[in-house]
């Protein structure tokens, strides 16, 4: 049992309560980042560096280098033309600081070049030292990146060419805005109130015709009102994860995937799951299991008898879905038809950046706050993600914000993103201690009633969605399903990140692409690298795809099943009351 629970029972011995208050405590003040964490980390890569004079010499010998190159472009660019933009190192592909031409016009391509060759320097710093563990080396490389971030030059009026030409041209209007921008943001902050996003749920997001049929104390199901004549009989069952709202899957009618599937003559089902609070502390991965997954299978069995039923799971719901169809692997339950995971990671060995916040210390530390209010609020997961992606969701929106003065309008995905939800305490923890810590699931420890449950007996038709630039289920990472099952397995990389890459309508103008490659059963292992290399590549959204996937193996098309059952009548029209909770 967890340190977030054992604070909180009447059998909790003192020291477990003082402990868990101490680490609150220190939670509040640190932000929720583990300061032990950190320092062992920088004492590990310090300690090693200092007893590596090799490493130290080589890095002398590399900013001596920079340093004389730095000084002979500077030379250079006095001596020639004003329109010469010869740079000394160019920006990584993947940094968008610096596109714009003017950062290669003097003096300002001085300061970025001495900024970019000084992250070169803190990279080979940060990474090399024998000795170092990897967690750690990882932990002293972002934090280096994080703290060169804040010195930037794009992020400081005096040296961004961009917002002194802005300046310059508005007389300092946009300074004004920007102040205007800072005092709005920080009266949220202050009253807990988030921006007014322009979209409602139910009315401009989340809008697909459909009909609660279930609700338990964990979620809603939603059926959906069928749009053609005929269905296909084998009807689908969407799991989003519950640190997330449903509706992703359902935001504008444009760029709903319920919609999509509907109008294509599926008979969709989806979970909506319930905003937790203090009253739902002790809910574990069991219930989302049990009252969950399991619930939902039965509400569909009832609503469309004698069908099987294709099961679709999103990030955590993904996650959760693998072990359940495990568990029926294990048991002998035939419902399934297949198996399809958006997202979703099963092997936690490789969980990319988002993995450096997550350690004995660091979920310590959660579960300390957790028991405090039963629950993880968004906020407390908030600055994880703005520090992974700290350019996109922090220094460009400051910049724009309040350098330039612009506000950018909110379309339906960012308003989704907005709307945030907590995580019970309780199964907030098994989570992070069963799966990343531990890698219970993937090694074959994870039990359900009792038992444990063994990816390897997953033998369903599976088809796995993964993003180019996921920072929270890398893709690589859910790649490994292919070693760890003989399963057949449709594989697509698509562009985009976690959400954007889902959120991926099949339109005349996108720019979307996706690479695919199906691995027959009991087929050979193809590496990420070797599945890049033979992966096909195809242009435009993988939905279509997907959808004529599921097509293929979802029988004869007959007429539409009736909205919810005797057993499972329908209460309310979608999308229910669940998703409306605060």
């Amino acid at each position: 049992m967890t340190s977030a629970t054992t604070s909180s029972l009447p059998g909790a011995t003192l020291a477990d309560r003082l402990d868990a208050q101490a680490h609150a405590l220190l939670a509040r003040a640190s932000g929720g980042l583990s300061p032990a964490s950190a320092l062992l980390a920088w004492q590990d890569w310090a300690v090693h560096l200092a007893n590596s004079p090799g490493k130290q010499m080589a890095l002398a010998q590399l900013a001596g280098t920079q340093a004389q190159a730095l000084s002979q472009y500077m030379r250079a660019r006095l001596q020639a033309a004003p329109d010469h933009e010869q740079v000394l190192v160019e920006p990584p592909a993947q940094d968008r600081r610096f596109v714009d031409p003017a950062w290669r016009k003097w003096p300002f391509c001085l300061w970025q070049q001495s900024f970019l060759l000084t992250e070169q320097w803190w990279d080979a710093a940060t990474h090399g030292v024998s000795g170092v563990d990897r967690h750690h080396e990882n932990m002293v490389s972002f934090w280096a990146r994080q703290w060169l971030d804040m010195f930037s030059p794009g992020n400081r009026l005096a040296t961004n060419p961009l917002a002194l030409r802005r300046t310059v041209e508005e007389l300092g209007a946009n300074l004004v805005r920007g102040a205007q921008h800072l005092v709005e943001d920080l009266q949220q902050a202050v009253t807990g109130t988030g921006p007014e996003t322009g979209f409602t749920v139910g009315r401009d997001v989340a809008v697909t015709p459909g009909q609660v049929v279930l609700r338990n104390r964990v979620m809603e199901l939603i059926q959906y009102a069928p749009a053609t004549g005929l269905v296909h009989a084998e009807p689908v069952l969407l799991i989003p994860a519950w640190i997330m709202k449903y509706y992703i899957l359902d935001l504008s009618p444009h760029d709903s995937l319920v919609k999509y599937l509907v109008d294509q003559g599926h008979t969709v089902f989806c979970i909506s799951w319930k905003n937790p609070g203090e009253a739902e502390r002790d809910l574990g991965m069991d219930d989302y299991l049990r009252d969950g997954f399991h619930a939902a299978l039965d509400a569909v069995n009832a609503i469309v008898p004698k069908r099987k039923v294709h099961a679709t799971g999103y990030c955590l719901g993904g996650t959760l879905l693998a072990i359940a169809a495990a568990a029926m692997a294990r048991d002998g339950d035939t419902r399934l038809a297949s198996t399809s995971y958006f997202a979703a990671q099963t092997d936690f060995s490789e969980p990319g950046e988002l993995g450096l916040f997550i350690d004995a210390s660091q979920v310590s530390l959660l579960e300390a706050q957790m028991a405090k209010t039963g629950y993880l609020k968004a906020s407390q997961m908030a600055g994880a993600f703005q520090m992974l992606r700290s350019y996109d969701l922090l220094w460009s929106r400051l910049v724009h914000d309040y350098l330039l003065g612009d506000r950018s309008g909110f379309n339906d995905l960012m308003a989704w993103n907005a709307d945030t939800t907590r995580m019970p305490a309780t199964m907030h923890s098994q989570y992070l201690r069963r799966l990343f810590l531990n890698d219970d699931l993937s090694e074959g420890r994870y039990p359900v009633d009792g038992r444990p449950v063994s990816l390897g007996s997953l033998t369903l038709p599976t088809f796995m969605v993964g993003t180019a630039t996921d920072h929270v289920a890398p893709w690589r990472s859910v790649h490994k399903l292919h070693y760890l099952c003989p399963a057949e397995i449709t594989f697509v990389l698509t562009s985009g990140g976690h959400n954007a890459g889902i959120v991926n309508p099949p339109v005349s103008t996108s720019k979307r692409q996706y690479q695919w490659l199906t691995r027959e059963a009991g087929g050979t292992y193809l590496a990420p690298d070797e599945w890049l290399a033979a992966a096909s590549t195809v242009r435009g959204s993988w939905w279509p795809a997907w959808q004529q996937w599921l097509a293929a193996r979802s029988g004869a098309q007959v007429k539409p099943p009736r909205m919810g059952s005797s057993a499972y009548p329908a209460t309310a029209d979608a999308p229910g009351s669940y998703v409306l909770e605060k």
